[in-house]
């Protein structure tokens, strides 16, 4: 059998992770197409708004413990939860030191991907160029098409997305309002109001904000070392650690939650509750509608703003396809097998396309592992593949909030151990390292 040629498409922590791991079973004939210009993907910082980049302060939201590949760590003295410039400088030294990097080709975006009936794919290039392979990965992430809320009337002040926050410079002296429960739009809250002359934030529902430590450690670390424990008694003993730490919500003038903790995304955001008590953050509920530079929310309120900021998420969007079933735009449930094989696409996986409470990019590591064990033989989809889509389709629509936020939703721990089951035995245990 001819040496399978493979695209990949990305060079973020989870495209380098599938080229290391194509390397790992013996496979080089493949291209990595990125359209920036270093390794790295949203973590290469930059001020021009077409990068899709992290803001200038930006750190991870998981412990440097539980976000690291598996096999090669984060140096000791990373700090917790490291920035933006030292995640940066891992991710080239991750593609370096595994060789991925001759394999990558930047300044060049995938235009168009097309697959024909014996399941190979023509891939049109921003160049003009159109390449011919036999499997395609895709791992150019889903933070980068900004998802924003549709409220009547029309806001006469400035709006932006979080995905083209950069720095708080510009907000100075402005009354701002921040819409979004995610972790960009509380980060980005947070740092609006060391200069804004108001800040406040604007929620359809209230949610867990989680301090960045919890008894003395990272909150998943803490959870990690309890997973002994049934998850329904380990739920309520983190839930109670969670009371004694916080304290009432009534304290930061926000609502009670009304679903579960771990039912929908935690924000984790030592600051966040800290600038609600000191006032420099003030919560408000879901908007009705707009009225010039006036926002009217659902309590009646009535207040006037400079600049809205919509930290509302994003939609999973592959511009470059042109097929229906891998449209997950609007779904409330990504039917994806392991969140990376589609029934009708047998050449095709998508790796880092989940959305864990904890990091994606170990995830993406053992997807990877099993992408690359599939491409070579050594690894076989189930038959029941269809049904195995739908049985894990009704349970995360169980378990988790019915929304498209919440359509890639997965349990770190549970779906780490679910991924490592699929790896097959025969695989390569250990790769020879540079």
């Amino acid at each position: 059998m001819e040496t399978p040629r493979v695209c990949i498409i990305g060079a973020g922590p989870s495209g380098i992770a599938a080229g290391k791991h194509l390397l790992q079973v013996g496979l080089k004939n493949f291209v990595i197409y990125d359209k920036g210009r270093e390794v790295g993907g949203n973590w290469v910082y930059s001020p021009d708004p077409d990068h899709s980049s992290v803001y200038e302060t930006s750190h991870i939201i998981s412990s440097k413990r539980l976000s690291q590949y598996h096999d090669f760590p984060m140096p000791e003295w990373y700090p917790d939860y490291p920035g933006h410039k030292l995640l940066k400088q891992y991710f080239q030294n991750y593609a370096d030191h595994f060789g991925v990097t001759d394999y990558i080709q930047f300044q060049t975006a995938v235009e168009k991907a097309v697959v024909d009936d014996e399941g190979h794919w023509s891939i049109t290039l921003s160049n003009g160029d159109v390449e011919e392979f036999d499997y395609l990965i895709v791992a150019n992430g889903h933070h980068w098409n900004p998802r924003y809320p549709d409220f009547p009337g029309e806001f006469e002040g400035e709006t932006m997305h979080s995905h083209y926050y950069r720095t708080n410079i510009p907000f100075k002296d402005k009354r701002v309002l921040v819409v979004g429960g995610g972790n960009s739009a509380c980060d980005i809250a947070v740092d609006i109001c060391r200069f804004a002359e108001v800040t406040r934030l604007s929620w359809r529902r209230s949610y867990y904000i989680l301090p960045k430590l919890m008894l003395g450690m990272p909150p998943d670390v803490l959870n990690a070392k309890v997973l002994w424990i049934p998850e329904w008694l380990r739920t309520r003993l983190l839930a109670f650690v969670w009371r004694m730490t916080v304290g009432s919500y009534k304290d930061y003038g926000l609502p009670k939650p009304d679903h579960k903790l771990l039912q929908t995304h935690p924000i984790l955001n030592t600051l966040l509750l800290e600038r609600l008590r000191h006032g420099d953050i003030e919560y408000r509920p879901n908007i009705e509608r707009f009225e010039g530079k006036n926002v009217v929310f659902v309590d009646g309120r009535v207040e006037e703003y400079d600049t809205i900021v919509f930290g509302t998420g994003y939609k999973i969007s592959y511009p470059f396809f042109d097929y229906p079933e891998l449209d997950f735009s609007e779904k409330n449930y990504v039917d994806l097998y392991l969140k990376m094989f589609h029934p009708k696409f047998p050449t095709l996986g998508i790796i880092g396309l989940v959305q864990p409470q904890g990091c994606i990019w170990p995830l993406s590591d053992t997807q990877a592992q099993i992408m690359a064990n599939y491409i070579v033989g050594r690894y076989k989809w189930p038959k029941d593949i269809e049904r195995r889509i739908e049985k894990d389709k009704r349970k995360t629509l169980k378990k988790y909030i019915n929304t498209p936020r919440h359509s890639t939703e997965v349990d770190y721990h549970t779906f780490q151990k679910q991924l490592f089951k699929e790896v097959p035995k025969s695989a390569p245990k250990h790769f020879s390292q540079t």
